[in-house]
């Protein structure tokens, strides 16, 4: 009887089996992980048209909104899966987000900090996901051009009870920014 119940330990106990399986397993992570890796560099590489961002200048001029927070990514604007990969756009960061008079400058630590010039903000909303990260309470997405492409890029404030505040600073710097450039090129066109 004890030598019947070994016998059958030692069915239960199929370790080349197991190794075996998780090998398999590994593998099988390893190839899912190596294809979404290629899909991001094609990605890239589809993308590489989009020109290098702009640097932020020295002065960024005065204050008008802080906050931290994560940056979550961008996209094309109004298609919130299209993600940009293109010069760390598309890399989720912490992010210390300062809105001036001249500007929306997201500092991320650990990549390229991201400046948006004021005449290229279109606007900004409050939504509830952008390039595949949905988040309850919310995001702030602000609208800008970048070289006649119009980009979407979606952040998440450590205090999201501040994102109206923001939507509203935002669309007020760049409906008087619209404003001041829309009569610089009329005046511009009149003296041709």
């Amino acid at each position: 009887m004890i030598h019947e119940l070994a016998q059958e330990k030692a069915k239960v106990t199929d370790w080349p089996g197991y190794i075996g399986w998780a090998v398999g397993i590994v593998i099988l992570i390893g190839l899912v992980y190596w294809l979404m890796r290629q899909g991001w560099n094609w990605r890239r590489t589809l993308q590489s048209d989009l020109p290098p961002l702009p640097a932020a200048p020295e002065d960024l001029g005065p204050v008008l909104r802080t906050a931290s927070g994560r940056y979550h990514g961008s996209t094309t604007a109004g298609a919130w899966l299209d993600r940009i990969v293109a010069h760390g756009l598309g890399t989720r960061s912490l992010v210390e987000l300062t809105l001036t008079e001249r500007g929306l400058l997201a500092r991320r630590p650990g990549d390229q900090d991201l400046w948006i010039p004021a005449e290229a903000l279109s606007g900004a909303r409050v939504d509830s996901g952008i390039a595949g990260k949905v988040v309850p309470a919310g995001l702030l997405v602000v609208t800008w051009t970048h070289d006649s492409k119009a980009l979407d890029s979606g952040f998440r404030a450590d205090h999201p009870d501040e994102h109206a505040a923001w939507v509203a600073a935002v669309e007020e710097l760049a409906t008087r920014t619209t404003r001041t450039t829309g009569k610089t090129k009329k005046t511009e066109e009149a003296a041709s």
